[in-house]
């Protein structure tokens, strides 16, 4: 078993770069905050991310934005400038979940605001029917079950 889950933010914007065979694939840092430290204590772990995900990545994260990264350890040598051999442990990345959105770029206005008290709920119904694909379903038949008693199972 080899899995890594990670949290963390960025040190440095993603850097892009493509093989000889036309591959997408970004590296980054992410410093992972240590949760039992007494002092902000944080560990720093190279990423790397292929084709689909190694785009998107370059394209909405950049420093210090907080992401999850999902993937598995992979160890790798090579021999550096001075004829010594380096070792390298990375996390291939099968997923990258964004956590923040990136500023910018046309992301249009990034403040929330709060409805009124008096329209609040039919904000929310509003909201919820306009997120799902329901069809000709009306959300506002249904009603919320206030404790486990009325539950059939």
């Amino acid at each position: 078993m080899n899995n890594v889950n990670l949290v963390g933010r960025t040190t440095k914007d993603p850097e892009l770069r493509f093989t000889a065979s036309g591959k997408a694939v970004t590296s980054f840092r992410l410093a992972v905050n240590r949760t039992f430290s007494k002092s902000d204590e944080a560990d720093f772990f190279n990423i790397v991310c292929w084709q689909k995900t190694a785009e998107n990545v370059a394209n909405f994260v950049s420093k210090g934005h907080q992401v999850g990264v999902s993937g598995r350890l992979q160890s790798r040598t090579y021999e550096n400038k001075e004829g010594q051999r380096v070792y390298v442990v990375e996390v291939i990345a099968n997923e990258v979940e964004f956590l923040e959105k990136k500023e910018g770029k046309g992301n249009g206005n990034q403040t929330s605001q709060k409805p009124s008290e008096g329209s609040k709920q039919s904000d929310t119904k509003k909201n919820n029917n306009a997120d799902l694909d329901i069809g000709d379903v009306d959300l506002d038949e249904f009603n919320a079950i206030d404790d486990d008693e009325d539950i059939p199972f």
